[in-house]
């Protein structure tokens, strides 16, 4: 057996069946596509499922892939065995209704003993089968040659999930040797049984029947297309032929581990505890790395919550190495450069993946080491069981996911009252649901609302004007039967055009009006029972329940709600193709005066990222895209590629938006028919508004319009102050001026320092020896914070021995300088410690070195009581 690496073992199995006749399957991103079923790809053939479901057929029947996977059910594993990892590789070969049992044990066998490829020793490899799978045991025994001692029935081999195909499958394993017996129970020392020396290295599932519900095994009927699905563990793979004691110990990993061991400072293979947190940090670093790269971002639901837990966990063990910053983004490189191989995709967005995880371990250890103490307190103060207030306390303030409260609790054999955490949660879920309840709903989310269930029927996709008929009215809380000109009410009608707020677009306005009769529509919103709730003004006349109106939407509004919504869509689109897939919608508003768009992403766009992507959006306004709108099932929808917001719920049937090819979207909004009608796309601002978390400001239409023109205004202003004429270049013209306002600056500062020379010259003789330390602590007039720092540099190099202490003050705020000698550093005396102090005097804060450091304050009047307590200080010192 050759020694390899794993890129070449990699590269070595997608060759040999490449020979064999297989079309090499890319790796499919982690995020599934079109499968609502996985949060993740967690196997080889979770990516083929289309193939083997028969949804899509492929363009050969013979695939091979390398397919990156990821598993968390059992994280907790990780670092404690020598196999567990929430990132690996499946190698796989398969055969979509071609080939079947003979020619799948054979290749598997070439592949891993000819010494073309693996060169395993024969007499070291064992196989399991199923007890009543008698073709594949003669196929082992027969045509392969293996002597029946190497054969193990096993009765968990039979891959079967629930009705649909299924069938038996069989193991290979490698012997290690007995250096792997372990204390190993005789009984479970074979291929069959939990053990080390034994180690599965291939599988082989022969799907060839179809599973019913209420029938035996042996009553299942066989298909009349054959699958073949196989399996290799590259992990596992690798650490037989690199000699691994663990999938760790392998080129894999230990290139991670030793950029570990050169930050904290520990050594690999010193001690269980470190060995196990350096095995969790490199692991769970591969995971995120890769899952950043294929587009899953850090939040608190789905697949963002794995991300954050994953990384939250690393910085845990981090910290128990020593590690108290963050460094995890520093790891990512390293990652990339083992994987480059097969995967150059995660080196090409490195700089994305780096500002992602660095923005989340700084966020959590901005916090996670208040929330360690306490937690430790809580465990440590003799407790059996660690209430759900407490682990909700920990993970509501301090950000710790219950998991790792958890694996905390565990260290000190504590149990969490779990249940309790669950309902502090839905507590907390509650809250959030009537706080979001009251807002939305006027502050009249009554009983009497909650009962009325008549429904109502919205009509606004097609009319914005129709015939109604008025079914109920409330006014503070009380069923009302008329409401009189000059009152407000509530009311639902049996049919209405006017939309009700959702989806980030704003409700409808207009008028209700009949004979003498007429009401303003001041906005709608969803009552508790799905009908649109009307608040309603009555201007003329009476309004009484089973009246009919005239229901008119505000057409103008409407036409700008929607020019801005189906923009709103358009921008969402170019993002994604300026930024990347990562860049998801996170929450909007739709207004008829302008549109907001909040989006992931990590860092501000750049001037040339903002004109593209208000390019991109023009272009598709400017090419006249039609929009269609349909209403499908979900699956249907997700396999024509429409985005969906992350954590909305939908429905089974939805309603999906599209604007030519470019812009599908699941929305329930009303839009324009035609790109064309938005005219003008133009972005007003753009601003972060949280971790992660960017938000676009635009306009559209007569908006964008309005707005190019009052640029044209100022400009024409600007002119007008500065006596240009329209031909003369404006840019340059203000240049010229800020490269004038900067040499009179430099001439200004000039004259400043001669002056500030000449008040140093002096201060010198106001130093005070204090305790036998020469002292200089007075206030400065007339300097800014850039002056101090250059009077301390100066006042630094004309005394050998000092402690300085600086002060300069405007009305609201005061600045402090602090200095300190080497000489009286090492006698404890610190710059930092000082400045925090005087601060603090005056109502502020600050520190730095030792030698020099930087404070603010808020009060100017207590300048001389901080001097006063820097002598004290110093008098008191021995």
């Amino acid at each position: 057996m050759k020694k390899r690496t794993s890129a070449e073992i990699r590269q070595l199995f997608l060759d040999f069946f490449a020979e064999k006749g297989h079309a090499i399957e890319p790796s499919a991103s982690l995020i599934p596509v079109n499968d609502p079923s996985l949060l993740w790809i967690n196997s080889g053939v979770a990516a083929l499922k289309k193939y083997f479901d028969g949804s899509e057929v492929p363009d050969s029947k013979r695939i091979v892939n390398a397919q990156k996977s990821l598993r968390t059910n059992d994280v907790e594993n990780v670092g404690v065995t020598a196999r567990h990892q929430t990132f690996f590789e499946m190698l796989g070969n398969f055969s979509i209704g071609d080939y079947f049992r003979t020619e799948a044990v054979t290749w598997g066998w070439e592949f891993l003993t000819s010494p073309d490829w693996i060169g395993f020793d024969k007499d070291k490899l064992y196989v399991t089968v199923y007890p009543s799978d008698l073709d594949t045991y003669t196929l082992w025994r027969d045509v392969i040659g293996l002597d029946e001692s190497q054969i193990v029935p096993c009765e968990d081999n039979f891959w079967e999930v629930g009705e649909g195909p299924c069938g038996p499958c069989t193991e290979i394993f490698y012997d290690r040797g007995e250096a792997y017996n372990f204390d190993t129970p005789i009984e479970e020392l074979n291929p069959a049984g939990e053990n080390e020396r034994y180690l599965e290295v291939y599988n082989i599932v022969f799907s060839q029947y179809n599973a019913q519900a209420g029938l035996s095994r042996d009553e299942y009927q066989e298909l009349p297309t054959k699958n073949i699905d196989t399996g290799m563990g590259l992990e596992r793979m690798v650490s037989i032929i690199q000699d691994g004691a663990t999938n760790y110990d392998t080129d894999l990993f230990l290139p991670i581990i030793a950029a570990i061991e050169k930050q904290s400072g520990k050594k690999y293979l010193s001690d269980a505890e470190t060995d196990k947190s350096m095995k969790i940090i490199a692991d769970h670093i591969r995971t995120v790395t890769f899952a950043i790269a294929d587009g899953a971002l850090p939040s608190n639901d789905g697949r963002g919550y794995v991300i954050r837990r994953l990384i939250r966990r690393a910085v845990r063990f981090a910290r128990k190495l020593g590690l108290q910053k963050a460094f995890l983004y520093e790891l990512s490189p390293v990652v990339a450069e083992i994987m480059d191989a097969y995967y150059p995709y995660i080196t090409e967005n490195m700089e994305f993946i780096q500002k992602v995880i660095r923005a989340e371990e700084e966020k959590f250890l901005e916090t996670l080491h208040e929330g360690e103490e306490l937690l430790k307190e809580l465990l440590a103060d003799n407790v059996t069981v660690l209430s759900g207030e407490d682990a909700f306390k920990l993970y509501d303030t301090y950000g710790f996911p219950i998991e790792l409260t958890v694996e905390y609790a565990e260290e000190y054999n504590i149990e969490v009252d779990l249940t309790a955490f669950e309902s502090a949660m839905e507590a907390q879920r509650e809250r959030a649901r009537t706080a979001r309840g009251e807002q939305d709903s006027m502050h009249v989310q009554s009983e009497v609302l909650r009962n009325f269930k008549v429904p109502s029927e919205f009509l606004g996709y097609q009319s914005t004007r129709s015939r109604a008929k008025v079914i109920f009215m409330i006014q503070d809380d009380e069923l009302v039967d008329i409401v009189q000109a000059g009152a407000e009410a509530m009311i639902i009608m049996d049919q209405t055009p006017f939309y009700a707020e959702s989806g980030g677009q704003v409700a409808d306005t207009g008028v209700l009006v009949a004979d003498e009769f007429q009401a303003s529509v001041l906005d709608v919103q969803k009552a508790p029972n799905g009908q649109s709730l009307h608040r309603v003004l009555v201007e003329t006349g009476t309004l009484s329940v089973n009246m009919q109106v005239e229901a008119i939407v505000n057409s103008n509004n409407r036409l700008a709600i929607t020019r801005n919504h189906t923009g709103t869509h358009l921008l969402h689109k170019a993002l994604k193709e300026v930024l990347g897939t990562h860049a998801n919608q996170a929450g909007s508003l739709v207004a008829p005066d302008r549109l907001r768009f909040d989006f992931s992403h990590f860092q501000a766009l750049t001037s040339e990222e903002l004109e593209t992507v208000e390019a991109i959006v023009n272009d598709m306004i400017w090419r006249a895209l039609p929009v269609s709108i349909e209403t499908m099932s979900i699956d249907d929808a997700k396999e024509r590629g429409a985005m969906a917001l992350f954590g909305e719920k939908y429905g089974d049937v939805v309603r999906v938006v599209s604007a030519g090819d470019e812009s599908i979207e699941l929305c329930g909004g009303i839009h324009v028919q035609n790109t064309a009608e938005i005219g003008l796309f133009t972005i007003v601002s753009e601003t972060g508004i949280g971790s992660g978390i960017r938000r676009i400001e635009a306009v559209t239409s007569r908006g964008a319009y309005e707005l190019l023109g009052s640029y044209k205004t100022t400009e024409a202003e600007v002119r007008k102050v500065l006596k240009l004429k329209s031909h003369t270049p404006l840019v340059q013209h203000v240049q010229e001026i800020l490269a004038e306002q900067k040499l009179m600056q430099q001439k200004i500062e000039s004259f400043e320092a001669q002056l500030l020379n000449q008040k140093l010259s002096s201060l010198e003789n106001e130093v005070s020896l204090v305790n036998e330390i020469p002292v200089l602590a007075l206030q400065l007039t007339g300097v800014d914070a850039n002056g101090l720092r250059q009077a301390a540099d100066q006042l630094k190099q004309k005394l050998d021995s000092y402690v300085i202490a600086l002060f300069a003050a405007t009305e609201e705020k005061v600045v402090i300088i602090t200095a300190v000698s080497k000489d009286l550093n090492d006698r404890g005396i610190q710059a930092g410690s000082i400045a925090k102090t005087l601060a603090t005097i005056c109502g502020g804060n600050g520190g730095g070195r030792p030698d020099f450091a930087q404070a603010g304050g808020k009060d100017p009047n207590k300048i001389n009581d901080a001097i006063n307590a820097l002598y004290t200080y110093l008098e008191e010192l021995k």
